[in-house]
């Protein structure tokens, strides 16, 4: 399966944005969907995962609350919405997608979109 981000850009603080990511290629397996960022000079984190059917969904404790993700089936494609955004959440935002549900590691995921920026100005 092959994964699109999109979305990414500049926001000052307590602003809004919404990711995307449209999944392509072998997108009748039910797939898990997440969402990883990468800042600078830091590791790879979870941000938020959703089940195939949507009916689930996982946070990380930092983004609870502000984020949210879902997922339109008929196109395919996976969101993360992003409110009252902080300098804190300026990354790379990655999304995967996997079979296996469970829990916040990256290993989780077999397949990796390309990522897209979301830098946010204090």
């Amino acid at each position: 399966v092959q994964l699109q981000a999109s979305g990414g850009g500049l926001v000052q603080a307590g602003g809004s944005l919404r990711l995307s990511c449209a999944a392509s290629g072998r997108t009748h397996i039910g797939y898990h969907m997440g969402w990883f960022r990468q800042a600078p000079r830091k590791e790879r984190e979870f941000v938020a995962a959703i089940t195939w059917s949507g009916g689930a969904t996982l946070y990380a404790d930092s983004v609870k609350g502000r984020f949210t993700i879902s997922r339109d089936g008929a196109k395919n494609t996976v969101y993360l919405q992003m409110n009252s955004l902080k300098s804190e959440d300026t990354a790379v935002y990655y999304c995967a997608a996997g079979i296996r549900w469970g829990g916040y590691s990256d290993s989780l995921f077999d397949y990796w979109g390309q990522g897209t920026l979301v830098t946010v100005s204090s």
